[in-house]
């Protein structure tokens, strides 16, 4: 029986609770590569990473600590 793969944002969440710390779209990005994200840019790397970072916010997964950074941490 083949696995299903995981999606971006669940690997990026495995990996998020894996290291811990702080997350930044650099971050998050070195992350999906990992997992096995493979954009076509680096812009579209840091786009697909800012998004997830906003949805995992936005599910409270993460906190943006301070309003005038993209930086996020675990909640």
């Amino acid at each position: 029986m083949a696995e299903k793969a995981l999606t971006h944002k669940q690997g990026l969440t495995a990996v998020m609770q894996a290291l811990g710390g702080t997350w930044d779209t650099q971050r998050a990005v070195l992350a999906l590569r990992v997992v096995g994200y493979e954009p076509t840019s680096d812009e579209a790397a840091g786009k697909e990473a800012r998004r997830l970072l906003r949805d995992l916010a936005g599910e409270g997964f993460v906190v943006k600590p301070d309003p005038d950074r993209a930086v996020y941490r675990l909640a």
